[in-house]
C-alpha cells in the first residue's frame, strides 16, 4: 500500500511540475519572441551581418597567412635552411 502511495505522489508531482514547467517555458519563448521582433534588435541584427559581410575577407585572408605560416613551421622550411633535429634519449629522430 505503501508503495502505491509513493506512485501515486510521485505521478501527481510530475503531472504538477510538467504543467508549471511548461507555463514557464511559455513565458520565456514569448519574451524571447517579443525581443526579436523588436524593430531596434531587428535593425543591430542587420547591421552585424552587414558587418560581417564587409570583414569576411579580411579575415579569410589572415585566416590563410596564418595557416600557410603555420604549415611552414610544421613542415620545417622555416627560411632559414637549417635543418630542425629533436634528440631524444634514443638520439636523433628522423
Amino acid at each position: 500500500m505503501k508503495k502505491l502511495m509513493l506512485l501515486a505522489a510521485a505521478g501527481v508531482g510530475y503531472v504538477l511540475g510538467a504543467r508549471a514547467g511548461r507555463r514557464r517555458y511559455e513565458q520565456i519563448m514569448g519574451a524571447l519572441t517579443k525581443v526579436k521582433n523588436d524593430p531596434r534588435v531587428q535593425e543591430k541584427t542587420h547591421q552585424a551581418v552587414d558587418l560581417a559581410k564587409q570583414q569576411a575577407p579580411v579575415v579569410a585572408d589572415k585566416v590563410t597567412t596564418a595557416a600557410s605560416a603555420a604549415a611552414s613551421k610544421v613542415s620545417g622550411h622555416n627560411g632559414d635552411r637549417q635543418p630542425h633535429h629533436m634528440a631524444g634519449p634514443q638520439g636523433d629522430l628522423p
